[in-house]
């Protein structure tokens, strides 16, 4: 009998692949003001990415939930760019924190830009703004794990 090293936990039949992760926290280092209704922005076809310490990632908020493999995002909000102090892995739906605003949850990532960085994509109610949140560099930037059962 050949035993498989590894294995992923199982419950009812559901393969179950996520377990608890630390919060990723880094420093806003740019405010960005304005926002697009017709970027073409593409939706990377991972629903997380590890990022590092020292990494610098654009934040943009979206109001489109549109979650395939390629889908077009064409309505963003610039946020500004955050420096990662805590490396870790993003995943669709955490929660984005800006200072004290609640700004989202991770909706996925563009890589237009990549390697230089990725584009976090946050699913808000609205397209907002660095400005529109008046934001500042130094805040604090938290993606905190999206509640779930483990």
């Amino acid at each position: 009998m050949i035993r498989q090293r590894n294995a992923p936990a199982q419950l009812s039949g559901t393969v179950r692949e996520n377990g608890p992760k630390r919060t990723v926290t880094g420093t806003l280092v740019k405010v960005l003001l304005h926002s697009r209704t017709e970027r073409g922005m593409s939706l990377e076809p991972f629903a997380s990415r590890c990022v590092r310490v020292g990494e610098v990632h654009e934040l943009v908020t979206t109001d489109q939930r549109d979650t395939a493999p390629g889908a077009r995002i064409d309505r963003v909000g610039f946020l500004g760019f955050a420096e990662i102090a805590a490396a870790g892995v993003l995943d669709r739906g955490d929660e984005v924190f800006v200072g004290e605003h609640r700004v989202g949850t991770v909706l996925g990532f563009d890589a237009c830009h990549f390697p230089n960085h990725y584009n976090v994509l946050i699913a808000a109610d609205r397209l907002l703004t660095g400005e529109k949140l008046g934001l500042r560099p130094e805040l604090p930037v938290r993606f905190v794990p999206a509640a779930a059962e483990f």
